[in-house]
């Protein structure tokens, strides 16, 4: 699906913690907003996960905002939630739900993902890794395991494994996969199935990729607006 993903949090209850699903959205449109955090705007999400967010508005300026100004008002919300948003381990997941958004290519939803990011798109480490990677299992697994679901978690989380046996035998059978990316252009390939796309020295992305459908989606927004700004304005 378009600017939708499949998020992991932990939730903790005394000394037992265990890993859920969330339904991460992304909304975009002409403006100067920038990426909005509706969890923020509630006064639902605390301030790392504020950070995390403010984080994304950084690697969209320095790939994509070098010689257009950023014409976007993006709006991320983690569905259905009722409760408090913190920690930045979702960062990745909403910024992969924006690319998406922006290019128009759907992303799996039989995948879940987990990671922060920082702004060159690195993947960084985040904690409760093995309930997380647990938890979409268990919710896999009631639904019935066809071999095409996964997670997808940072590769500095690797040496953090301590899986239950359960799940390492899926892994093996082939009924459930675990994907490490180190960059985000690693985990948009693995997620639409499209090149990301690097950019090339006239400053251009190549033809086709991920990359190149985002800039020509904010160049044509950049244009859009300034068509709009142009209008006299009219007052009564």
């Amino acid at each position: 699906r378009v600017g939708q993903m499949n998020g992991l949090s932990v939730m903790g209850m005394g000394d037992f913690a265990f890993g859920m699903p969330s339904r991460v959205t992304a909304s975009i449109g002409l403006g100067r907003g920038g990426v909005i955090d509706i969890e923020r705007e509630a006064k639902m999400g605390g301030p790392i996960h504020t950070k995390g967010v403010l984080i994304l508005s950084g690697y969209l300026n320095d790939k994509y905002a070098r010689d257009k100004p950023l014409s976007l008002t993006a709006r991320l919300v983690f569905e259905q939630n009722y409760e408090g948003v913190e920690g930045d381990s979702a960062s990745s997941t909403e910024l992969y739900t924006i690319l998406s958004a922006l290019s128009g290519l759907p992303v799996k939803q039989n995948l879940a993902v987990t990671g922060s990011v920082n702004q060159k798109g690195e993947v960084q480490a985040i904690g409760g890794v093995n309930e997380k990677i647990e938890g979409f299992f268990e919710v896999c697994k009631l639904k019935g395991l066809t071999g095409q679901q996964g997670v997808m978690i940072p590769d500095s989380n690797v040496q953090n494994l301590m899986l239950k046996e359960e799940v390492l035998e899926a892994v093996k059978a082939g009924q459930f996969s675990i994907y490490s990316v180190k960059t985000i252009d690693e985990g948009i390939e693995v997620l639409t199935g499209k090149k990301a796309g690097a950019r090339l020295p006239d400053g251009t992305f190549e033809e086709g990729t991920v990359s190149y459908l985002v800039d020509k989606q904010l160049r044509e927004m950049a244009d859009r607006l300034k068509e709009y700004s142009s209008f006299p304005e009219k007052r009564l």
